[in-house]
């Protein structure tokens, strides 16, 4: 990109690129002078950066007016000395920058240039340029601070949430939001339709905190407010955020049908906006649709369609299909082929031990289907789990009366009861509790003719109540 790092923006409609015919004894313009020195500086300041800034420097004393080249100048002094780690030199040569902002350039210029230098310097991790990173916003800030300009003041506050985000220094994020919501609101302290954009950025920087902090509470309000904005046209990505971290809060709650569409929406939107978060959100997707059991393949739709095949989420394609077929041994191998790339994540790896569990339990079903009497070793062979996760599993299914059956947890057997026998009993109770209903419906003294030393309703059985009388 031309300007390096700086997009080409508003700032190139103002250079005037017709040509110009003199006499060729005419003067050479002095802005030739500058500009051939400006793009001399450029060519040697990978090899020598500290010349290149010299030439860079000597651009803004060439000029007699602030213009154009001095703020490029300015901008190329700034990045230099900010890698160089000559964090107080940076300081100083972004004050001078500051100043070209009220005249010297256009304002939609201006504006794209601060933006992307706060950028620029947001992008390090290095613990040693944080403090000249706070200086850059503060001084940002106060140019702006009571000035007619609050959509960059706005911006330079998103921005600076963001990296305290990034940081996850939520103190300072929690002050700033607090800020964020206060410019976005109405003097009676209601929502200002007309700043609904920047609302939805800050509710979606509040909700990544919250979902990180694990706040689901607050998070479950902040996340309902978010949906009914309806005054704004946020950027696909932002919508993206909220529906994300919407899913995540779902799934915390095991409400897996309500974070399956809320995680498809976040895709849909991080695909809109080119993001390459939608190749995790798709992960998320995929984890999901396992969950609800879904007989539906999620690669089937028109928007996840073309990813079916991506390297990026091959293995997550291969398990939902082994899920789906109930190929217990086929995803137990992928699961173990595609371990970094499923496994990376946190968030699915805080999740898969269900799916996993869910597939181990039905496999465990059909596998002891013909049997009435059998070993706990036997089923952690057949399954390739620890006996104690099978003892686990067929405990959970008897006390969910899935599995009709005993486990001897002494001689690692488990005897299953016959279905005969076990609707026998189950009828033997249901007739034990309509004969038990019948005898206090019959035997019950009417209610003015009980004696005083009647019980009455405290009596627990027809029993009691028949030795009574």
């Amino acid at each position: 990109m031309s300007d390096d790092d700086f997009m080409m923006d508003s700032g190139a409609e103002d250079e005037d690129y017709d040509f110009q015919y003199e006499d060729d004894d005419a003067e050479e313009s002095p802005d030739v002078d500058i500009e051939n020195k400006y793009y001399n500086a450029k060519q040697i300041k990978q090899n020598d950066p500290r010349d290149a800034i010299e030439e860079f420097l000597g651009i803004v004393d060439l000029e007699e007016e602030k213009g154009d080249w001095g703020f490029k100048g300015l901008k190329q002094v700034i990045k230099l000395e900010f890698k160089l780690k000559e964090h107080d030199k940076a300081v100083e040569h972004y004050k001078q920058l500051l100043t070209y902002i009220k005249s010297a350039v256009t304002r939609n210029y201006s504006e794209k240039s601060i933006n992307n230098m706060l950028d620029y310097i947001s992008l390090s991790n290095d613990p040693t340029d944080m403090a000249c990173m706070e200086k850059f916003y503060a001084l940002t800030l106060d140019s702006f601070q009571g000035s007619s300009n609050e959509r960059l003041w706005l911006k330079t506050n998103i921005k600076l949430a963001r990296l305290w985000l990034d940081r996850k220094e939520y103190q300072r994020l929690a002050r700033i939001i607090k800020d964020l919501h206060k410019a976005c609101q109405r003097p009676d302290g209601t929502d200002d339709p007309s700043k609904g954009t920047y609302l939805l950025e800050v509710y979606a920087l509040e909700i990544q905190m919250l979902s990180e902090q694990k706040n689901n509470k607050r998070l479950k309000g902040l996340y309902t407010k978010s949906l009914a904005v309806k005054s704004a046209v946020p950027h696909p990505k932002i919508m993206g955020v909220i529906r994300e971290c919407g899913g995540k809060m779902h799934m915390s709650e095991e409400n897996w049908k309500e974070a399956q569409s809320d995680f498809f929406e976040a895709f849909r939107n991080y695909d809109e906006a080119g993001s390459m978060q939608r190749y995790q959100v798709l992960k998320y997707l995929v984890l999901t649709s396992m969950l609800v059991n879904s007989e539906i393949n999620p690669f089937d739709s028109q928007e996840t369609k073309p990813y079916r095949s991506n390297p990026r989420i091959v293995g997550m394609t291969d398990l939902v299909d082994a899920y789906q077929r109930q190929d217990i041994k086929s995803y137990e191998m992928i699961l173990q082929k595609h371990k970094d790339q499923i496994l990376d994540d946190p968030f699915i790896r805080e999740h898969i031990d269900e799916v996993t569990r869910n597939i181990r339990t039905e496999a465990l079903i059909k596998l002891i289907k013909p049997f009435t009497r059998f070993t706990l070793a036997f089923i952690a062979k057949e399954l390739q789990i620890p006996v104690d996760e099978a003892k686990e599993i067929l405990g959970f299914l008897i006390l969910d009366k899935k599995v009709h059956g005993k486990i001897n947890a002494n001689e690692g057997t488990v005897e299953i009861s016959s279905r005969f026998d076990v609707e026998r009993m189950e009828a033997m109770q249901d007739w034990s509790a309509s004969l038990n209903s019948l005898w206090l419906t019959v035997f019950a003294p009417p209610e003015n003719n009980l004696r005083d030393d009647y019980p009455g309703s405290g009596w627990q059985s027809a029993r009691e109540r028949l030795a009574y009388i």
